[in-house]
């Protein structure tokens, strides 16, 4: 299975959870990022990146209640209502797009935050390890940190989860290149 390596949180993010009632959820991503086996060839940029993104996905779609967003959302969401509250986490999973791609959803994520259409934003990574091992310039965990920064998200409850695999094995499959 692989492995949550390191989790950065900003704002207070485990104190709102745990007051909100959200601990479970973060609780499910977690579970989602780690119940499926990742081995990888230890070579740099021999894996490809989107098979991972697919194995991630897959958990998220097995998982009831999760619901996959369009193109200018986050990833993946779900909502809790308690006591008639409605209290929603979005996860925005980024292991299979370039680094620069990160910006994005962070600011997908920062603006939903303050227009109050979420509670908890969560953005997974590669660790600093894996990703030298996935396609060339997917974001690892140290790109997602600066990210958070350089968009000033610092100061709103965000996560950021790395993960890292579980050991050497045959090289993930890359996506064929369109032609033309």
């Amino acid at each position: 299975m692989p492995r949550i390596v390191h989790e950065e949180a900003y704002d207070g993010v485990r104190e709102k959870a745990e007051r909100l009632g959200l601990l479970g959820l973060i609780d499910q991503v977690r579970s989602i990022l780690t119940g499926f086996t990742l081995l990888v060839e230890e070579r740099k940029d021999a894996n490809g990146a989107a098979a991972l993104r697919k194995m991630i996905d897959s958990g998220f779609e097995a998982t009831a209640g999760w619901s996959k967003q369009v193109t200018g959302s986050a990833d993946w969401t779900k909502r809790k209502t308690v006591n008639g509250t409605t209290l929603c986490i979005q996860v925005e999973v980024q292991v299979s797009a370039r680094s620069d791609s990160l910006i994005r959803d962070v600011i997908h994520l920062r603006d939903s935050l303050e227009r109050g259409e979420l509670d908890i934003g969560i953005v997974v990574v590669s660790s600093n390890r894996l990703g030298l091992f996935l396609t060339d310039r997917v974001p690892k965990l140290s790109d997602a940190l600066r990210t958070v920064k350089e968009a000033r998200a610092e100061d709103l409850p965000f996560l950021v989860i790395a993960i890292e695999h579980d050991g050497a094995g045959p090289p993930l499959p890359k996506q064929r290149k369109r032609k033309g």
